[in-house]
């Protein structure tokens, strides 16, 4: 039976999709340019979004099982609770949801809150689902590396509890076992959640300290002001999902994002091998700087 991967061209989605091909699933994505998205051989590619029924329950034809990612948008909880019904009404029973770590405790954080409700919906409608809950993804860092190496200064206001940073890597190919093993066993499978973290966490202080060890040369913590995280932001996405961020960073600051016991070698037992590291990462930046 064929698996429906939604969000299958960002920075989780096509890794997922290209994991689900290795293991030889038969793969289906929905995608709103397929002109721009390149997947691996044998992928189905239906064309539209989470807000266009027709293509929607066009592309749940046939389907057995879901990969649920849906992106940060004003109207992510509409795309998510339509998604769900329309799946529902397909026979689909099995999904995979990508939620987030803490949804039930950064309640005020709209992208949380949300993930949340689409959790709750899960529980009540009956479905079969792994929900997935990552922390703060190390990927984000491509977005500041050049920040970090011109002028030393780790900008992000990630402050001193700490954040158990994930690589999109882990997290898709976590996804992508979970996805076969859903649609391989029965639709009665109970709901599980996961934590998606990486093998440290990491405050402010300790990622400056990383990139310093690695670049061999000064690298400070900007410090904790998600007010003037809202105000760089705001340069380049639209004011709401800035504010957002903010309200985001104020809850790094304040709570962190912090593994529960034995998420680390649940996750190393699952994977057959470590975590992807945060200095890994540091280490991939600095070599192809040069």
């Amino acid at each position: 039976m064929t698996i429906l991967v939604t969000g299958a061209t960002g920075r989780v989605g096509r890794h997922v999709v290209h994991q689900l091909a290795q293991r030889g699933a038969a793969v289906r994505v929905l995608t709103r340019d397929p002109a721009k998205a390149t997947f691996p051989a044998g992928v189905e590619v239906v064309k539209g979004d989470l807000l266009d029924l027709d293509a929607l329950r066009a592309a749940f034809d046939g389907v057995s099982t879901l990969f649920l990612l849906n992106a940060v948008t004003g109207d992510e909880f509409t795309q998510a609770l339509l998604t769900l019904n329309v799946a529902r009404e397909a026979g689909v029973k099995r999904v995979v949801y990508l939620s987030v770590i803490h949804a039930d405790r950064y309640v005020n954080v709209p992208h949380f809150a949300v993930k949340f409700g689409a959790e709750r919906m899960l529980q009540q409608m009956g479905f079969s689902a792994t929900i997935l809950r990552p922390a703060y993804f190390i990927d984000n860092e491509y977005m500041i590396k050049d920040v970090v190496l011109d002028h030393g200064v780790y900008p992000m206001p990630i402050g001193h509890q700490g954040l158990a940073m994930v690589d999109a890597r882990d997290i898709a190919e976590v996804a992508a076992i979970e996805l076969i093993r859903r649609s391989e066993g029965p639709d009665t499978l109970p709901i599980e959640t996961i934590n998606l973290v990486g093998p440290d966490t990491l405050t402010g202080a300790d990622v400056a300290a990383i990139w310093t060890d690695v670049l061999g040369r000064p690298v400070v913590y900007g410090g904790d002001d998600p007010a003037g995280f809202e105000q760089n932001a705001a340069g380049f996405m639209p004011p709401w999902m800035a504010y957002e961020m903010r309200l985001m960073a104020e809850r790094w600051v304040s709570d962190g994002m912090i593994p529960e016991p034995g998420d680390v070698p649940r996750l190393t037992q699952l994977l057959g091998r470590p975590l992807r590291s945060y200095r890994g990462f540091v280490e991939e930046v600095a070599e192809a700087a040069g």
